[in-house]
């Protein structure tokens, strides 16, 4: 017999409310081994991420890849930690608490939650303590710009997952995609300039996108499509040639193939080819993590040196500036509408 999560101290006449989930990719508890087994064990268990055969590829994953990358991981981990804990977590929090103070600014009463798809805190919590609060109206935000199966539409499965428990399902607005947001748009195109006027304009800068595999995107996935629509519209709003910024795909994983060109074989053949200052910009991902500052602050600055390159610069994320909050924001009130 099916048990159901109820609201028991619910009273006629109780106030009900908008609830607003921000959610984000995840993290480790700690950047220590242990911890990161049991991230990556819940990471590359989801069928939206690997598409593999689930027997076949549980066989490789815990007889492979869980007793060798936890280690691996946890060092890189290690390496952008803050005393604070994990970037991305930390970001989160803070564009969570903004964004509800800007709102809160135009009187509007919204409760918020954060909800990582993987690790702690998990969707699954914070959609509960939007439950608690008697939220009867909540809007999704993953705080992915570009839809992609295994980041926006594994997100929808946890929060499907988690509401299939409850007695009293909420409406739900779910926000799947703001790759061509204007706000979005003028967001990076403000933030480039603004590193521009510290840094000096290069000779090339590459939009680097988190890759997924090729077979994923011949299957219909149309996070291709929309990673190049960004990069065309910065252009566009900036006046850049197709020449001088380059899309790129990044954090390949395993041996098939996956979207190109490559960010790390392109940061190579440019460094060689003589171009001397290089920036890169990660407009794929709404807060600096791991693949950002370790990949590619570091890994990628070293190619370049290592073959010939002189000056090479990383973009920040739009992580908790001002525009970028105000997209967030944006993006809430839109699907406001009908509701307040």
């Amino acid at each position: 017999m099916a048990k159901f999560i109820g609201n028991p101290d619910f009273k006629h006449g109780t106030k009900l409310k908008i609830g607003i989930l921000l959610s984000n990719l995840g993290t480790p508890d700690k950047p220590q081994r242990k911890e990161l087994r049991v991230y990556l064990k819940e990471f590359l268990s989801d069928p939206r991420v690997i598409e593999t055969p689930k027997l076949i590829w549980q066989i490789i994953l815990n007889g492979i890849i869980l007793n060798t990358r936890p280690q691996k991981s946890a060092k890189n981990y290690q390496k952008v930690w803050t005393d604070e804990g994990s970037p991305l977590l930390v970001i989160l929090n803070k564009q969570k608490n903004l964004a509800q103070d800007l709102l809160k600014k135009e009187n509007l009463e919204l409760e918020f939650a954060i909800g990582m798809r993987y690790g702690n805190p998990s969707i699954e919590k914070g959609l509960e303590e939007l439950r608690e609060k008697h939220c009867n109206k909540i809007i999704i935000l993953p705080m992915y710009p570009h839809y992609c199966a295994a980041t926006t539409g594994s997100t929808f499965d946890a929060v499907s997952n988690t509401m299939q428990k409850w007695r009293w399902v909420p409406s739900l607005r779910f926000i799947s995609t703001y790759h061509d947001h204007p706000n979005y748009i003028k967001a990076l195109s403000n933030s480039i300039q603004k590193h521009w006027d510290e840094h000096g304009k290069p000779d090339k800068i590459l939009f680097s996108y988190h890759g997924i595999p090729k077979k994923y995107f011949t299957k219909g996935d149309p996070y291709h499509c929309l990673c190049s629509k960004t990069t065309r519209l910065v252009r566009e709003e900036m006046g850049l040639s197709e020449e001088f910024a380059m899309t790129t795909f990044q954090s390949r994983f395993g041996p098939e193939e996956w979207l190109q060109p490559y960010t790390d074989k392109t940061v190579e053949k440019l460094a060689k080819g003589k171009v001397e200052h290089l920036q890169i910009i990660a407009p794929g991902f709404s807060a600096d993590c791991l693949e950002t500052i370790e990949e590619l602050d570091g890994e990628n600055r070293e190619i370049f040196e290592e073959h010939g390159g002189k000056k090479f610069s990383y973009i920040p994320c739009l992580n908790d500036q001002p525009d970028h909050i105000n997209l967030i924001g944006a993006l809430i009130k839109n699907e406001l509408q009908g509701w307040v």
